[in-house]
């Protein structure tokens, strides 16, 4: 089976917060592939940046560019409306049945797996990861395996602001992505 680790989220913009879990996590779990997943619509927000989907794909490709072992898992963009993750896992298993997935998630996130849909199915579909994040506590009653990763308090939300407001993003966002950004004329930039 082939080790995989799906980090969902929506990049937008992918930072170097998401590059550095994607590392620890396929190193410390010794998995083969991190697939970043950007998604459509998540269930538990609505995005108001106004960038469009091939945008966030291709500050993702140009924030991994250089690692083969991440890769850019589109599947949630190419289904309309809300995206829940037991119907996603459910059809990249049925598509990569020689796939092992493991599923990896921030503390906030592991703070909210009771509200997550058909999460009592999905536990038993997939592994889930649960990374620290400042500010939240790595505890559920779910089945996760708690990796600690280095705490850096980076959100997309912040670099929007930042972004926004003309202040710098270097170091915190990998510097093709802070090309693009300007080149595209994102966040206001």
């Amino acid at each position: 089976m082939k080790k995989v680790g799906i980090l969902g989220g929506t990049f937008d913009p992918p930072h170097l917060g998401h590059l550095i879990i994607a590392n620890e996590v396929l190193h410390h779990l010794a998995l083969d592939e991190i697939h970043f997943m950007p998604n459509q619509e998540p269930p538990h927000k609505n995005r108001v940046s106004g960038t469009t989907a091939e945008d966030r794909v291709r500050m993702l490709e140009l924030s991994i560019s250089g690692n083969s072992q991440f890769l850019v898992e589109k599947i949630e963009l190419e289904r309309n409306g809300r995206s829940y993750t037991i119907d996603t896992m459910k059809i990249l298993q049925e598509t990569n049945p020689d796939y092992d997935y493991y599923f990896i998630i921030g503390a906030d996130m592991v703070e909210y797996l009771p509200n997550w849909h058909k999460v009592d199915e999905l536990v038993k579909l997939i592994q889930f990861v649960g990374v620290n994040r400042p500010g939240y506590k790595l505890e559920t009653n779910y089945p996760i395996t708690q990796m600690e990763v280095p705490q850096i308090d980076i959100s997309s939300t912040l670099l929007r602001e930042k972004l926004q407001q003309g202040i710098s993003t270097k170091y915190l966002l990998p510097d093709k992505v802070i090309s693009y950004i300007k080149e595209q004329h994102l966040y206001g930039y």
